[in-house]
């Protein structure tokens, strides 16, 4: 079974969803929410079917926080066009 190793960033599950909770990004939050369910005992399947998304994402997820902790779940931009007008 795959485990959410929030001991090796001297972190726990209420750490993760304090940190979900006040994330700028939506996709960092719901990443972040994913990790804190499982850490609340949930399987990745089970927060896969309940947000729509594949299994196989939310095991990525786990895997991205256990190498690289919250800062690898954070959300980047990566591509796309650049907006037409910055907004100032």
């Amino acid at each position: 079974m795959l485990k959410v190793r929030c001991e090796n960033w001297h972190e726990s599950g209420s750490k993760l969803r304090e940190e979900a909770l006040k994330a700028e990004h939506p996709r960092t939050r719901e990443r972040l929410m994913a990790i804190y369910e499982i850490c609340s005992g949930k399987s990745a399947t089970q927060v896969a079917n309940e947000t729509g998304r594949n299994p196989q994402t939310v095991m990525e997820w786990v895997h991205l926080y256990n190498e690289g902790g919250v800062q690898a779940l954070k959300y980047q931009h990566s591509g796309g066009h650049p907006p037409l007008f910055l907004q100032i």
